[in-house]
């Protein structure tokens, strides 16, 4: 089975680089709160679900602020103490970009599991 996630971030990095508006991706649980996440982030203006076909899917409004986004493989575990580490390899510099993590609260930024003192499991990155 394909990697969603990994094939609606892609789809988003190109319709980026193009400087469309929008775009529409498969609608699962997971792209759902990773999109949450870059809308409280300020990556994306805005996404809704729209019903089509036999499957869900959703439509995002792009803000044209990413330069890069990508999923992690393998998705490393992190732990507390182990941040700056996957900080130095996936983002460019310090306060640029965001690593997205799946914790035990939910999925949140390597900014909010810092503060919360949590360690999970590295889904993505964005700059």
């Amino acid at each position: 089975m394909a990697d969603l996630l990994a094939e609606s971030l892609n789809k988003i990095k190109i319709y980026e680089n193009l400087g469309r508006e929008e775009c529409v991706v498969a609608s699962t649980s997971l792209v759902r709160n990773v999109l949450s996440t870059l809308k409280q982030s300020g990556y994306i203006n805005e996404f809704e679900e729209v019903e089509g076909g036999k499957f869900k899917s959703l439509r995002i409004v792009l803000a044209n602020k990413i330069n890069n986004i990508g999923v992690v493989k393998p998705r490393h575990a992190v732990k507390v103490n182990e941040y700056q580490k996957y900080e130095n390899r996936y983002i460019p510099s310090k306060d640029f970009g965001l690593l997205i993590m799946s914790t035990p609260a939910g999925i949140m930024t390597n900014r909010e599991a810092k503060e919360k003192r949590m360690g999970g499991r590295l889904l993505a990155y964005v700059y």
